[in-house]
């Protein structure tokens, strides 16, 4: 394989103002979730010119395979997320984006032209190689119920069924080069918090005639936290955060309604479904007791992302000659959450995290952020290690 990783780096190299150009592309034609046909009309049109067949899925998804020598031998799927986000940049670049209010400011303009450059490489390569490569470039990872849960509904991980599932993402703390990755629970769950607490509004100066729902919140959003404290195994991570208050009184008026929305995150499904049992009886029984009512409605979001061990050390190895080892790092666990869980609980499937920030310190601005940016070298990095990935995990018996 010592060859491959030769060419591989070659072709990388010499296909890296290409991908650049593709990210650029993209980055200035941002598009929001499940709105992505523009973005899908490129993508189709860059694969077929590959001497691909790519095919819709999910209304704004597109699905393609690189058949290699004997295609049935094993399948590998890549994926990249091609979703926007409703930010307004305020990068002054040549390729800013043109949508008002909308930026890849998640890098998923990074995401998809990396994985169009391993598909490049690949298509290059299909002789070289034995079974079949699977391309999924996803819509909508940044909005319930996510891309992926559509993709795998409409058979995505069928027809070839894929041995693994590779995904990447940049990750601006490490500097282009490097890599994260982490075994096992590596991201977490993420449920949307609702909550509506119900008295009677009136005169401040008044309490006596009212029910204040104002205090009854208040109570609820500090005794819901020994759901971490107290109920949550103090080795297990779980996150409950209220982000959003409205109690639309004044300074002399407590208002009729109080409304809260949250979050919930954790790294085991079981325990989350049992703490969706506790919020629910802790919010509308301490509202009871006090004399209010409250409604609360949980939405499901992503489950947890597991990377699955064997997997995630063969990828570390792999990442290893490609890279060398001290460009792989360790990662920590992080209570963040994507899309791609999905693909991790129905596969076996390998997350890790692409450095995009420059050595000398540029293009540090965090994900979600109007001024994220990335070091051009990423989309050398990236699309070149994704194909030396596929090849060795095509080669597993």
């Amino acid at each position: 394989m010592q060859h491959l990783l030769s060419r591989i780096k070659t072709l990388a190299a010499e296909h890296a103002a290409d991908t650049v150009a593709l990210r650029q592309h993209l980055h200035a034609h941002p598009e929001l979730s499940f709105e992505e046909h523009n973005t899908v009309a490129f993508v189709t049109e860059q694969l077929r010119k590959m001497g691909l067949k790519p095919q819709p899925i999910a209304n704004t998804g597109v699905v393609a395979l690189i058949e290699g020598r004997n295609p049935g031998t094993r399948t590998v799927a890549l994926r990249a997320d091609m979703d926007a986000l409703p930010i307004t940049e305020q990068n002054e670049v040549p390729y800013k984006s043109t949508n008002p209010g909308v930026m890849h400011a998640c890098g998923h303009d990074v995401h998809t032209s990396s994985l169009l450059g391993a598909a490049r490489i690949l298509t290059e390569l299909k002789d070289e190689f034995e079974g079949t490569v699977k391309l999924m470039f996803q819509p909508g990872e940044e909005k319930l119920p996510g891309g992926a849960s559509l993709m795998i509904q409409e058979g995505v991980l069928e027809n070839p069924k894929p041995a693994s599932v590779l995904g990447q993402h940049v990750f601006p703390m490490l500097p282009a080069g490097q890599i994260g990755i982490r075994p096992g629970r590596y991201m977490a769950s993420t449920d949307e918090l609702y909550l509506t607490v119900r008295g009677k509004g009136g005169h401040g100066a008044m309490p006596e005639m009212n029910l204040d729902p104002v205090l009854v919140a208040a109570h609820i959003i500090v005794a819901a936290q020994q759901l971490v404290s107290r109920r949550a195994n103090p080795k297990l991570p779980t996150v409950l955060s209220f982000g959003k208050v409205i109690a639309n009184g004044a300074t002399n008026v407590i208002p009729n309604e109080v409304y809260l929305e949250g979050t919930f995150r954790t790294l085991n499904e079981e325990w989350r479904n049992e703490a969706h049992g506790h919020l629910r009886r802790l919010c509308e029984g301490l509202a009871d007791a006090m004399g209010a009512t409250c409604e609360l409605e949980i939405r499901r979001g992503y489950p947890y992302l597991e990377n699955e061990p064997k997997l995630t050390a063969r990828v570390r190895e792999a990442a290893e000659q490609y890279l060398g080892a001290e460009n792989v790092i360790e990662l920590d666990q992080w209570m963040a959450a994507e899309d791609f869980a999905y693909f991790s609980q129905a596969a076996d499937a390998c997350f890790y995290r692409l450095g995009t920030r420059a050595q000398d310190g540029r293009f540090a601005s965090s994900v979600h952020t109007p001024t994220f940016d990335i070091e051009p070298q990423a989309l050398e990095t990236g699309p070149g290690l994704m194909a030396w990935l596929t090849l060795q995990e095509l080669a597993v018996h």
